[in-house]
């Protein structure tokens, strides 16, 4: 069978480049919405009562295959777990549960982060726990408060969504948004994302490619994708 070349391996290969690199995405990527069948426990068949047994088990089929979670797109490379990169030193415990980070009066360039959370095996992974925080616009992090810090739980499909700014440029850093992501019961996942096109990426020494989001513009500023891979 002929293997498609994932976002994440496209995203390593145009990372030497230049020039800003968005990656397109089809809309194949995005998991298929469960619908309510006749039988299916959300719904009354016009058959259900059923004459034949071959009706039944097909109507049976059907229904249970309804009422699974849709199942991501995968391709190649996307069953390999997210790589782990060091906390920093700036991480702070129990910050608020919030898919905003934004503020009145906050300073930047919007910022509409996106994507989800999958096992390796590229099962959803519902309910994960993912906790954002980063510095402003300024390159400073607060240190006192829960400014740019919050943490939210994934959809029944993996899915997340995150409002906040593009952060700024931190001393001997490249543009970067710190990330923890837990399974339940399982190993927190602590990594960091970054921004296509960045000056700074080359000779940033914890930078990786793999770990690029997927960024263009939006109506209000950019919009950013991250498909989180959990090593379970």
């Amino acid at each position: 069978m002929r293997r498609l070349i994932s976002r994440r391996r496209v995203v390593v290969m145009a990372a030497a480049s230049p020039l800003p690199f968005v990656v397109a995405c089809s809309d194949s990527d995005e998991p298929e919405p469960t619908a309510t069948v006749p039988g299916s426990p959300g719904g009354q068949g016009a058959n259900s009562g059923g004459s034949s047994t071959a009706t039944a088990s097909a109507t049976g089929t059907t229904a249970a295959q309804a009422t699974l979670p849709p199942t991501p797109q995968c391709v190649d490379e996307d069953d390999e777990p997210t790589i782990a990169q060091t906390e920093g030193p700036f991480f702070t415990p129990d910050t608020p549960e919030r898919t905003s980070l934004l503020e009145p009066g906050m300073s930047g360039t919007r910022l509409l982060l996106t994507g989800d959370v999958v096992s390796t095996g590229c099962v959803p992974v519902a309910g994960a726990l993912i906790e954002f925080w980063q510095c402003d616009d300024a390159g400073e992090y607060d240190n006192a408060g829960y400014r740019l810090r919050g943490h939210q739980f994934a959809g029944a499909n993996g899915e997340y969504t995150l409002e906040t700014i593009v952060p700024g440029l931190y001393p001997g850093r490249t543009r970067h948004i710190h990330v923890k992501v837990q399974a339940a019961n399982q190993p927190v996942l602590t990594t960091q994302l970054y921004f296509p096109g960045e000056s700074r990426n080359d000779s940033d020494g914890i930078y990786d490619p793999s770990l690029l989001m997927e960024l263009g513009d939006g109506a209000d500023g950019k919009v950013g994708s991250f498909r989180f891979v959990l090593d379970v």
